[in-house]
C-alpha cells in the first residue's frame, strides 16, 4: 500500500511528455551569466576581475558566511564583465559574465579525496561546501549547512526525496533510472556526513521504472529501504514527506532535524557523489523542458548561467506562441517575462505552455465552500487568512499560523472562484515579517 501525507491534491501530472526521454547534454553556451547568489544566505563576493581567464569548474566567488555556497565557472573563457542581473528565480544580485574561449575547454577540479567510505563527516561536509552544492529540489539551501547538525539535536533517519510531485517535471525520475549508482553513492555519503545508519528513499507510485531500478540496486543495502508513495501533490515537501514516511510531525516553525530527520533531493545526491568521487563542483544540472508549446520536450543537462531561451532552443523552440513560460513546475514555478534570464542551481524545469494549458479568469467572490481548507496540507484556513491580510490584522495572521503556509498552491488550484490565494498569502507573510521588523526596531 502506497504511503501518503494528508490532504493535498491530484492535479493533471502531464509527465508523459518527458518521463521516457533520456537526459541529454545541451549544447555548451558561448556566454553565461553566473549569479553570485544561488542559495539561501549571504551573497558571494567575486574572486575574479574583468579580463581574467577562467577554467571550467574554477571557483569565481565565495563568502565568509557559514550560510552561503561558493560559485564556480560553468565554462572556460574570459570574464567579460561583473554586473548585476535578475535570475530566473527573480533574485537581483551581482553576476560574473563569461564568454567561451574556443572549442577546447580547460577543466578545473577539486583535489582528489581518499577512499570515500573512510571519509570523516567533516571531510564530506567540507567537500560539499567547496563544490558549491545547494538543495536542488528548488529551495537552494546550502547542503553543508543542512548536514551540520547542532549538538543538541539527534538525527536517526536520512530521507532521500524521490517524490518529484510537481506536474510536468521528470528529471529526478530520469536520474533514478539512468544514474542509480550515483544516487545511491550520494545517499550513502550524505548519511555518512550526518553519522546515521538508517536511510529511506521515498518514490511516488507514478515512477514505476525508477522504483524498479532503485529497489534492485538497494536490495543488498540493509540500512536503506525504499518506500512507495501515493502520487499526490505536494507529497515532496519535506514536512509532508516526513509525515508520510516516518509518521513524524515537524513542529511549527521548526526544521526536519527537530524530529530526527534530514531530507535531501535525488539531484543533490548525484551532485554530492560527483563532488566527492571526482572533484566536480556544481557547474551543471539536469532540467525538464516541457509543455505543448515547445517542439521537443525532454530532459537536458545545462551549464549554470545559461539563458532560458537557449534551453528552449535546445528543445526545438516554440511550435506556437506560448501563453506562458514558467521556471519550475506549474504549481510553485514563476512565470517569466524575460527569457534572457540565467538559469541557476535550483532550476529544475522550464514549462512552455499553450493557451489550452493556461487558465486566466477574473476572480469571483468567495462562496465559502471550504475546498481550500480541505486541500491545504498544512491544515490552514486560507480564505480566513486572506481576510486578515486584506485588513492588516497581524495578530490574527499569527494566531492562524500564516507562516506555516508553504505556498504550494493547493488552495488556489481547487478554488472555484479563482481567487489568487497564494498571491495574498505570500503578500501577507512579507507584510507580517515587515511588521515584526518595525516593532523590533522601536
Amino acid at each position: 500500500m502506497a504511503l501518503s501525507c494528508k490532504q493535498g491534491i491530484h492535479p493533471q501530472y502531464n509527465k508523459q511528455l518527458t518521463k521516457d526521454k533520456k537526459i541529454k547534454y545541451a549544447t555548451r553556451p558561448e556566454r553565461v551569466v553566473i549569479p553570485l547568489k544561488q542559495h539561501i544566505g549571504a551573497t558571494c563576493q567575486p574572486l575574479v576581475t574583468k579580463g581574467d581567464r577562467v577554467s571550467c569548474g574554477q571557483k569565481i566567488a565565495d563568502s565568509d558566511s557559514f550560510v552561503s555556497a561558493p560559485v564556480h565557472a560553468s565554462i572556460s573563457g574570459v570574464v567579460k564583465d561583473i554586473t548585476e542581473t535578475i535570475t530566473a528565480a527573480g533574485v537581483r544580485c551581482p553576476a560574473v559574465v563569461i564568454t567561451a574561449d574556443g572549442d577546447r575547454e580547460r577543466q578545473s577540479r577539486l583535489c582528489p579525496l581518499e577512499d570515500p567510505a573512510a571519509l570523516s563527516p567533516e571531510k564530506i561536509r567540507q567537500r560539499v561546501r567547496e563544490a558549491g552544492i545547494t538543495g536542488m529540489g528548488g529551495a537552494m539551501f546550502p547542503t553543508h549547512v543542512k548536514l551540520s547538525i547542532p549538538e543538541d539535536k539527534k538525527i536517526d533517519y536520512f530521507v532521500l526525496n524521490g517524490a518529484e510531485c510537481e506536474p510536468y517535471l521528470t528529471v529526478d525520475d530520469r536520474l533514478m533510472v539512468e544514474r542509480a549508482e550515483d544516487v545511491l553513492r550520494g545517499m550513502k555519503l550524505l548519511m555518512q556526513a550526518i553519522n546515521v545508519n538508517k536511510g529511506i528513499i521515498g518514490i511516488e507510485a507514478n515512477k514505476p521504472q525508477a522504483l524498479k531500478v532503485i529497489k534492485k540496486i538497494t536490495i543488498a543495502e540493509e540500512q536503506i529501504t525504499v518506500k512507495v508513495l501515493e502520487a499526490k501533490y505536494p507529497q515532496g515537501g519535506e514536512i509532508m514527506l516526513i509525515k508520510a514516511l516516518l509518521g513524524r510531525d515537524v513542529p511549527d516553525g521548526g526544521l526536519p532535524l527537530d524530529c530526527g530527520a534530514v531530507v535531501n533531493n535525488v539531484a543533490t545526491a548525484v551532485a554530492v557523489s560527483e563532488a566527492v568521487t571526482s572533484g566536480k563542483p556544481l557547474i551543471e544540472r539536469a532540467i525538464t523542458v516541457s509543455g505543448s508549446a515547445v517542439k521537443n520536450p525532454g530532459n537536458y543537462i545545462f551549464r549554470i548561467g545559461t539563458p532560458i531561451k537557449e534551453l528552449i532552443a535546445e528543445a526545438g523552440g516554440f511550435v506556437n506562441k506560448p501563453a506562458r513560460v514558467i521556471l519550475g513546475g506549474p504549481m510553485m514555478g514563476l512565470a517569466q517575462a524575460d527569457l534572457e534570464r540565467p538559469l541557476v542551481k535550483g532550476s529544475s524545469g522550464i514549462l512552455v505552455l499553450s493557451e489550452n494549458e493556461v487558465t486566466d479568469s477574473e476572480p469571483l467572490p468567495c462562496i465559502k465552500c471550504a475546498r481550500c481548507v480541505d486541500a491545504c496540507p498544512r491544515f490552514l484556513l486560507p480564505t480566513r487568512l486572506v481576510d486578515f491580510i486584506k485588513h492588516d490584522m497581524y495578530e490574527k495572521m499569527e494566531q492562524y499560523k500564516l507562516n506555516n503556509c508553504i505556498e504550494c498552491g493547493c488552495c488556489a488550484y481547487v478554488c472555484p472562484a479563482k481567487i489568487p490565494l497564494v498571491h495574498y498569502l505570500k503578500l501577507g507573510k512579507a507584510e507580517l515579517q515587515a511588521e515584526k521588523s518595525d516593532n523590533h526596531g522601536k
